[in-house]
């Protein structure tokens, strides 16, 4: 994948609140794992490297089907001045949105 087109997903990612910025490691929750594998490619093609991918719940979606949350972490050296952190301060969120301190 490009720098630009991995910039612009991951852009995407920071708008919808799977994706948030903790100094210079990315933290993304989603419950698909291609999604996972998404960001890897995004994150070595900017440069950086992805530590580790752990399943944290599982949720309800209906009465009958269970998912697996999966929270994938990343190091990706941004400094203040870099694009993507400076999109993160103007869209992004201190919470993703499958976070329970979220809802209050």
């Amino acid at each position: 994948m490009l720098p630009p087109q991995a910039c612009k997903k991951m852009q995407s990612w920071i708008r919808s609140r799977h994706l948030i910025c903790a100094g210079n490691f990315l933290v993304l929750e989603t419950l698909g794992y291609s999604t996972v594998e998404r960001f890897s490619d995004c994150v070595s093609s900017l440069g950086g490297a992805l530590i580790n991918v752990d399943p944290i719940d599982k949720i309800w979606m209906g009465n009958h089907r269970q998912v697996i949350l999966y929270r994938a972490k990343a190091s990706l050296n941004t400094p203040q001045q870099h694009a993507l952190k400076q999109y993160w301060i103007k869209y992004g969120s201190l919470y993703t949105r499958f976070d329970e301190r979220s809802i209050y």
